[in-house]
């Protein structure tokens, strides 16, 4: 699994009662589990897919918007 810089989105939904994660460079890559972790990781695996599946249709893969923060 290849390591990027994308934000990642995590939240609790409710109507799925699961953890969400959304990765709001990549339109429709986002994930679930039934902890924070498995959302993570399982969206690390679908953002791998994404930029995988858009460089084999020949389409452009978004620059990451913002950086994760570094502790001080």
């Amino acid at each position: 699994m290849v390591m990027h810089e994308y934000r990642i989105v995590l939240y609790w939904s409710r109507p799925d009662n699961a953890f969400v994660a959304e990765v709001p460079d990549l339109p429709g890559c986002m994930a679930h589990g039934d902890t924070q972790q498995s959302a993570l990781d399982h969206v690390r695996q679908a953002m791998d897919l994404w930029i995988d599946t858009a460089r084999d249709l020949g389409r452009p893969v978004p620059e990451p918007s913002s950086r994760p923060l570094t502790p001080a």
